[in-house]
């Protein structure tokens, strides 16, 4: 059922970019196709349709804000931005003015594919002693601890993403967000989970956390919530721009309640802040297919390792190629895992702020690298992987829209944790992220806490091209699960799996750690799904298997496909799919 036509997981050479040569014979017409009926699995869905623009999208209501602004005339860019504020009145335990942000467009004028890195940093004053004085002994800031909060991101990243590839202002597309803010929105059913597991922190956190409780509780599905003061936020950002937000009032209120909480935040650091245009990270895998994702601060690079490894296993034959196995039995999962944990070894220690220091980028993805990382490999059991030395060889929110002219954006926002801190800037409607708790507290270590630094970030979007064309543009959200996702569902699509099965699909996720592994095996989780048969060979392998049902699929990640179709009549088509795991759909422009 799952076999390609010819080999979609050949051996290749690389060069710095990691290029493939071309392989022939590949019929992507049929890799194009369902080959499997999308009642196979638990998301009962099937795949979406449409000829002009395209929202994929974890809340509906946000959905449709994107909709609204593509049929205003705006390009998908413009549409993303709508979609991501929108969001922080949807799904605000994810994502909001508060948090960090990261994008990938894909110009279909050009054919090029650009990126922009809308994450924070720490403040300048904030230092591992500092950190220590205060009694924190552990190797991370505690999440709560409002030390962990890096500057927000997310609006400079929208103005900018505006600035670059849009069509309309900033004020335009944030009229959506600010009706649904004022209007009122009915709480979504999964999200509502969120909010009530929440609901003591957000309380906790600050003397504010009625701005975005409903009468002093977390309300509940169907409820309505209003914003006002949130509403409030976008206004000024929609009047003033950046300034709105990084300047005067709102920048006065989160600075007040950092330091109100011993933490050393200044308006300087707001102020200062600015989005990075970086140039994507990119690996050409089975000889033609391109996957783009973000450099680090990202992990993005955790995904590109392991097709790497990958490819290695195959080239040295430690492996029966990956079309030749079983889809998600245990010597296909087995090889999936061991080449992420490999890939995470690496990306724990050596991911970090490129202004700093950085990480080996081009090293870590060099052929000759990945070859010794792939030797590492044991087909017969699970393995304890420490990072390599690459120099000797020289909750989130992610979504996708495409609009006719054959654009696509790939976006991702989020404050980490649910509710991110929990913290409530006065009059401002929205919580803080905790992203410095990603920073490591040890001197020397490459992702070390320092002031005015970026820290190790796991948000990642991801777009896929074929000779330059798109192909699509996709993304799996949730902490170290993104990487994971992104390798698990780019496979389900080369398997021959169309968007919605390639989403609906079973499966893993390996506990992760942004400190690297020490001392012991990682547990990998296993989606309900699964036959309870490759569950117990991977445990005789020797992981550390963990079976999980019900609402904890929600550890699996929330993912987002839109496909651009080949079609006879050379129109634009697209084809989407949208994770049963999260509340929204994907939904195409009448």
């Amino acid at each position: 059922m799952f076999k390609a036509t010819r080999s979609l997981f050949c051996t290749s050479r690389t060069d710095s970019q990691r290029i493939s040569p071309a392989v022939k014979g590949i019929d992507w017409e049929k890799i194009a196709q369902p080959r499997t009926p999308f009642q196979q699995y638990s998301g009962r869905r099937s795949v979406v349709y449409g000829t002009k623009g395209m929202v994929a999208c974890s809340q509906p209501l946000a959905a449709e804000a994107g909709l609204e602004i593509l049929r205003k005339g705006g390009n998908a860019a413009d549409a993303s931005v709508a979609v991501s504020a929108a969001l922080n009145v949807t799904e605000p335990g994810s994502c909001g003015l508060g948090g960090d942000g990261f994008c990938l467009f894909y110009d279909a004028r050009s054919r090029k594919v650009k990126g922009l890195n809308g994450s924070g940093r720490s403040p300048e004053k904030l230092t591992i002693d500092y950190v220590r004085r205060r009694g924190i002994t552990g190797t991370r800031i505690p999440s709560r601890d409002l030390n962990s909060v890096t500057v927000p991101g997310c609006v400079a990243l929208w103005v900018d993403t505006l600035d670059a590839f849009g069509t309309l202002k900033i004020a335009d597309v944030l009229e959506p967000a600010i009706e649904l803010a004022e209007g009122g929105v009915p709480v979504s059913e999964i999200h509502s989970g969120v909010w009530q597991r929440s609901e003591k922190t957000i309380k906790e956190a600050s003397p504010n956390g009625n701005e975005i409780l409903l009468n002093g509780r977390a309300p509940l599905p169907g409820q309505l919530m209003k914003f006002p003061t949130l509403a409030q936020s976008f206004r000024e950002i929609a009047t003033h721009g950046k300034g709105g937000f990084y300047r005067g009032r709102i920048a006065e209120e989160i600075v007040k309640l950092v330091k109100s909480k011993g933490g050393v935040m200044e308006l300087e650091d707001l102020a200062k802040h600015a989005t990075d245009f970086v140039e994507p990270m990119r690996y050409t895998y089975n000889g033609e297919v391109t996957v783009y994702e973000c450099p680090p601060n990202g992990q993005g690079i955790t995904a590109l390792i392991a097709l790497g490894i990958l490819e290695q296993l195959e080239a040295r034959g430690l492996v029966r190629p990956l079309r030749e196995m079983a889809h998600n039995s245990a010597e296909y999962l087995h090889t999936l895992i061991e080449s992420l944990r490999l890939a995470f070894a690496d990306a724990s220690w050596y991911v970090s702020d490129p202004d700093r220091g950085g990480p080996p980028t081009q090293e870590l993805l060099r052929e000759e690298y990945l070859d010794q990382r792939a030797k590492l490999f044991d087909p017969s059991r699970a393995n304890l992987f420490d990072h390599g030395n690459p120099v000797t060889f020289s909750d989130t929110v992610y979504f996708a829209v495409t609009d006719k002219w054959g654009n696509a954006c790939s976006f991702i926002q989020s404050i980490y944790s649910d509710f991110g801190t929990g913290a409530v800037p006065r009059g401002c409607g929205f919580t803080l992220q905790n992203r410095g708790s990603c920073f490591v507290l040890e001197e020397g270590h490459p992702n070390a806490l320092e002031g005015g630094k970026r820290p190790y970030h796991t948000i990642i979007p991801a777009l896929v091209t074929r000779n330059d064309e798109l192909l699509m543009t996709y993304g799996v959200m949730g902490g170290f699960m993104q990487p994971q996702g992104h390798v698990q569902v780019l496979l389900n699509i080369l398997h021959g799996l169309n968007v919605q099965a390639a989403l609906d699909a079973p499966r893993f996720c390996i506990d992760a750690k942004p400190n690297g592994y020490k001392g012991s095996l990682s547990k990998v989780f296993l989606e309900e799904g699964i036959s309870p048969e490759v569950v117990d060979e991977l445990r005789r392998l020797g992981h550390h298997a963990v079976y999980l049902t019900g609402s904890s699929r929600a550890q699996f990640g929330r993912g987002q496909i839109i496909q651009k179709k080949p079609d006879p009549s050379g129109r634009l088509v697209w084809a989407a799919g949208s994770d049963p795991r999260a509340d929204g759909h994907a939904v195409p422009q009448i």
